[in-house]
């Protein structure tokens, strides 16, 4: 690679809204702020909550219920 034409390699802090922080490399020069994190997203700590928006999963079960059915009695048929 050729000397002097790549931006520096800094660590820096990164800042959560929650007041997590931790430090990483980057080309930028300042302190990176964010709002979320892997600390407090409902992702990363298991609080996420899946919402059945205007009935989709219902929707659904409703209409592959009699393939399943149909399946499972040609499954114990066997």
């Amino acid at each position: 690679m050729k000397a002097g034409i790549h931006p520096a390699y800094n660590e820096v802090n990164v800042v959560c809204a929650c007041g997590h922080t931790f430090r990483t490399r980057t080309t930028n020069k300042n302190d990176i702020r964010v709002e979320i994190c892997s600390n407090c997203h409902p992702f990363f700590t298991g609080k996420q909550k899946l919402i059945d928006t205007a009935g989709r999963v219902d929707k659904f079960e409703k209409k592959y219920q009699k393939q399943r059915a149909e399946k499972a009695a040609s499954l114990a048929a066997r």
